[in-house]
């Protein structure tokens, strides 16, 4: 299983790109610190949670964060950059 690295403008370094069945968790912004695992919203795969956000009224997403284990927090605005990927799964 590969260390897939964090992403930044939605560029995953990564010739094989983005693991998009990585686990995940939604959180709201700011909700971190030592019990920030039991402020999680919703688990999922990183695909799953992204579709969430891209869905989303355009004013409600910057509502969430998507959070991949040992890797920062994925604001909304990066969320849309890594939805319209040419290779984001987008058949649900």
């Amino acid at each position: 299983m590969p260390n897939s690295p964090s992403t930044f403008g939605g560029d995953s370094h990564l010739p094989e790109g983005l693991r998009w069945d990585q686990d995940a968790t939604l959180h709201h912004p700011g909700d971190g610190g030592v019990l920030s695992e039991l402020k999680t919203l919703r688990h999922g795969t990183l695909a799953d949670l992204i579709r969430y956000i891209a869905l989303l009224p355009e004013a409600q997403r910057e509502q969430y964060e998507i959070e991949r284990t040992g890797h920062h927090r994925i604001k909304a605005e990066e969320a849309m950059v890594l939805y319209n990927r040419p290779d984001f799964p987008h058949a649900v």
